[in-house]
């Protein structure tokens, strides 16, 4: 069996190193690949923050966790052996003094860890230190590549808050990296089961001929989310759920599904085929505003245990008499000859029945005169469905109509399931580790382009504008623990299509 590469050697540091994502996210993704023997030998992690603390006391502050989120997977002789590689510093992101220190740390380290001089800057930070960081880097020369070694800037997202935030945000990392050093993250495009759809399109060739058009009706694609803002209130209130789903996760989504084959694996041919797909979406006018996009806000309601859930207006720090959206469905027409007349259909919402990423698509009716005696439930032919379901339980099914045993001539759906757990077990997996490996190793397909970032935002900001300029009247408009506000089915319903099954 072929196994990859381990990453080269390098230092990985992560501005925000007292943050949630560092302890929940990045440092168990660090230690499965080390469980996978994946990290290489010659690795050691930085931590900065502000928290006052040495290299010891943030190993504690690392370990008192670790278990916990790791998992069942956590050994601890693994952990005692990486551990004594992560450092710590005491820092301002804003301070030059910082860097100073920094770029005489990693030289100390270089010399503790062998590590060459490859560095990896992770800015696990809100958005406003973005550009800050990135500047102050260069300026101490720690951006600078040179003697075959590499530098290398993950930005997490939100990637702007609209249009020209984004512009501005890409023109300041540009005065300080090249484009091919920055690693937008979307940790959605680290999910195993994103990965496979490229391979499940153009690895069959029962799958690509009939992946057009002509063979399919409409396309679903749903993030749906049962919490609600949790401890994101502050920034959730500012972004809304179009903000911080659409121009991110979901767009991911359809340039995936919808991009033409690329000429190679490279990793610009495949962003250059997404990028075109996000390009040919028809935009948006102010009156398609009105008829192609829906947004919502939950009311109280309840789980499916039964509970009380409070209204969005009711959470912790949200503002009294709140407009912000917590639900969106959008109508898309993609202009290309693939796609001429096959609506895509987009829907991400916060207090939802389930948890669930999943895309599906319909296929066109086959003729069904022969058959219209013969169903179980007395309609047209059911509609043969892909679900690709994204998380949880990462799979794919088909339901395609077959006959129900008997002497008569009866049809009912059925399922045809492919679950990965069954075939490739259950592997460790917080969503990074694909992404920062693939960083370390210099692959960028799983990476946002700036192109791609801005062809994103121009799609949403003439509905942010026309949302901005005509604030909702109906909020609240549906009930937590639903599956969102009436106009969402309606939507579908005026092209004779209704969502799927809900998952």
């Amino acid at each position: 069996m072929t196994t990859a590469a381990k990453t080269p050697p390098s230092v990985i540091v992560i501005f925000g190193a007292a943050g949630d994502l560092t302890g929940r996210k990045l440092v168990p993704a660090l230690y499965h690949l080390a469980s996978q023997e994946l990290l290489a030998n010659e690795f050691a992690m930085i931590g900065i923050d502000r928290a006052d603390m040495d290299s010891q006391a943030y190993r504690d502050y690392l370990s008192a966790s670790a278990e916990d989120h790791i998992g069942k997977h956590f050994s601890d002789e693994l952990w005692q052996s990486k551990i004594p590689r992560a450092y710590y510093m005491q820092g301002d992101f804003l301070d030059d003094k910082t860097y100073t220190d920094l770029k005489k740390k990693l030289l100390k380290i270089d010399k503790e860890q062998n590590t060459p001089g490859n560095y990896l800057f992770y800015l696990a930070t809100p958005p406003r230190f973005f550009g800050e960081i990135a500047q102050r880097l260069k300026s101490s020369g720690l951006a600078e590549e040179e003697n075959g070694l590499w530098r290398r800037l993950i930005v997490e997202k939100p990637f702007g808050n609209d249009l020209q935030s984004a512009q501005e945000l890409n023109r300041n990392l540009h005065q300080s990296f090249q484009e091919h050093q920055i690693y937008r993250i979307d940790h959605y495009l680290g999910k195993e089961t994103v990965q496979n759809i490229m391979t499940y399109r153009f690895g069959n060739g029962t799958v690509e001929p009939i992946w057009n058009h002509h063979y399919i009706d409409h396309v679903q694609i749903t993030v749906a989310e049962s919490l609600g803002v949790e401890n994101r209130a502050s920034y959730y209130d500012h972004a809304g759920a179009m903000r911080d789903m659409v121009p991110n996760h979901l767009l991911a989504l359809l340039s995936i599904i919808a991009m033409e084959p690329p000429n190679s694996f490279n990793a610009d041919a495949i962003r250059d085929e997404q990028t075109k797909v996000l390009k040919c979406i028809q935009p948006f006018s102010p009156e398609m505003v009105l008829t192609h996009a829906v947004r919502g806000q939950y009311d109280e309601g309840q789980n499916e245990q039964g509970d009380r859930m409070p209204a969005y207006r009711d959470e912790p720090d949200i503002a009294d008499g709140s407009n912000t959206e917590t639900y969106v469905a959008l109508k898309l027409m993609i202009d290309t000859w693939r796609w001429a007349g096959v609506p895509f259909y987009l829907r991400t919402g916060k207090r939802l029945p389930k948890r669930c990423t999943e895309v599906v698509i319909q296929y066109r009716h086959a003729p069904n005169m022969m058959f219209r005696d013969a169903l179980v439930k007395r309609n047209n032919v059911a509609p043969n469905r892909l679900v690709i379901r994204i998380q949880p339980n990462e799979g794919i099914s088909l339901q395609f109509n077959a006959k129900v045993p008997g002497t008569l001539p009866r049809l009912s759906t059925v399922n045809m399931e492919f679950n990965y757990s069954d075939y490739f077990g259950d592997k460790p997996s917080t969503g990074y580790e694909t992404l920062i490996y693939d960083c370390m190793c210099g692959d960028a397909t799983l990476f946002k382009r700036a192109d791609n970032i801005e062809a994103g935002w121009e799609l949403v900001q003439p509905i942010l504008d026309v949302w901005s300029a005509l604030p909702a009247r109906t909020f609240p408009n549906y009930a937590a623990g639903s599956w969102g506000p009436q106009k969402a089915d309606d939507l579908l319903a005026k092209a004779g299509h209704q969502w799927s099954t809900h998952p």
